[in-house]
């Protein structure tokens, strides 16, 4: 009798510079997907929860939420990329250049754009750049994200059927065509407050209110985006391959809960997200851990009489408010990979990046 043990992802010495993997996964999302999403993030964008609003911008319909299409496009990635890694180790030039809708089919493709070992020989970085699109070729999220991944070669990987292509996009553009033009935000009653006007370089929101992990509720997010890493399900394997010795909850969904837990101070008139840059997780998350969030202001700048985009420090702790750690003296929005002191590192953080926003004005 043959016994066969497949095994996914890779290690450092099986990837090579421009080689180009076509994902297996082939989805549609349909309304259920959207609403399990949306059933766990408090999210007050309208665009992306108003039909009615979105198609007053001149959408077709209610879009993807752009939160919803990168942990798809990570999650995708995983079965060629990551599944063997120790760590995933920042999110670089995120961009949402088109809408998506309910019934549309995504698939992604990843070129490997470098990889190095580390001076220790038993691991290293990859450096990816991910495309995520329709089943028409339209991309809808594009990004690039590093891994630390264990040197040597996966031996049991079966061979990929598909031959890859890289994706020739030219310039990503920052907006869906509906909105390269000049935008008239539509009027609406109630709705949140913060606009434009109301932001300065500087400004700090420490947002209040914490969202508690669930262990199930991880899980079976993490099964609906297709991560297949087992760091994110398996408590066998996390007994001898996680840090924490259990079950850790996957990046992209600790990133969306803190981006919806500042959303109600900071993107209630939001029209669409700009893009995400210098990301990283400085620490894990197991279920059970309470998240916070706290932004600051790094930019603003017009973009036409009716709207401006504002780009936020967003900081994502866990088990201690922001406010709590600012009062305390911690520094929080310095990336910690650049802190030199370890005393000045903050072991409370577990997500931190740059998001840029198109928000209206008053």
């Amino acid at each position: 009798m043959s016994i066969r043990s497949p095994k996914y992802g890779r290690l450092l010495s099986d990837f090579e510079k421009g080689a180009t993997y076509e994902h297996p996964w082939d989805v549609t999302i349909d309304a259920g997907t959207v609403a399990l999403f949306q059933a766990s993030f408090l999210d007050a964008t309208p665009t992306y929860a108003s039909a009615a609003f979105a198609r007053a911008l001149s959408l077709r319909d209610r879009p993807i939420h752009p939160f919803l299409l990168l942990n798809l496009g990570l999650s995708f990635s995983v079965h060629d990329v990551s599944e063997q890694a120790i760590a995933h180790l920042a999110y670089i030039d995120v961009r949402f250049p088109n809408a998506c809708y309910v019934g549309d089919t995504v698939r992604a493709s990843s070129t490997v754009l470098d990889s190095k070992p580390a001076s220790s020989g038993d691991r290293g970085v990859v450096h990816v750049r991910t495309v995520l699109e329709t089943s028409e070729g339209t991309p809808v999220c594009t990004f690039a994200r590093k891994a630390l991944v264990r040197a040597g070669k996966l031996e049991g990987r079966p061979e990929a059927p598909w031959l890859g292509r890289a994706r020739e996009l030219g310039e990503v553009p920052r907006l869906p065509g509906a909105l390269r033009d000049r935008v008239t935000p539509p009027s609406r009653r109630g709705g949140f407050a913060g606009f434009y006007e109301d932001f300065a370089v500087g400004d700090v929101i420490a947002h209040e209110v914490g969202k508690t992990v669930g262990e199930s509720e991880h899980m079976q997010l993490t099964y609906l985006m297709r991560n297949s890493h087992p760091l994110h399900f398996d408590e066998v394997y996390c007994k001898d391959n996680s840090f924490a010795k259990t079950r850790v909850v996957y990046g992209g969904l600790v990133l969306s809960w803190v981006a919806s837990l500042a959303s109600r101070d900071t993107t209630g008139n939001v029209l669409w997200d700009l893009g995400l840059d210098a990301g990283a997780h400085p620490s894990g998350v197991v279920g059970g851990d309470t998240l916070y969030a706290t932004s600051k202001v790094l930019a603003k700048q017009d973009h036409d009489e009716h709207t401006g985009e504002v780009t936020f420090r967003l900081v994502g702790t866990k088990n201690a408010p922001g406010a709590r750690l600012l009062a305390e003296g911690k520094d929080l929005f310095t990336p910690e990979l650049d802190k030199k002191d370890p005393a000045a590192k903050v072991k409370e953080k577990c997500v931190e990046i740059t998001r840029t926003v198109l928000m209206r004005k008053a």
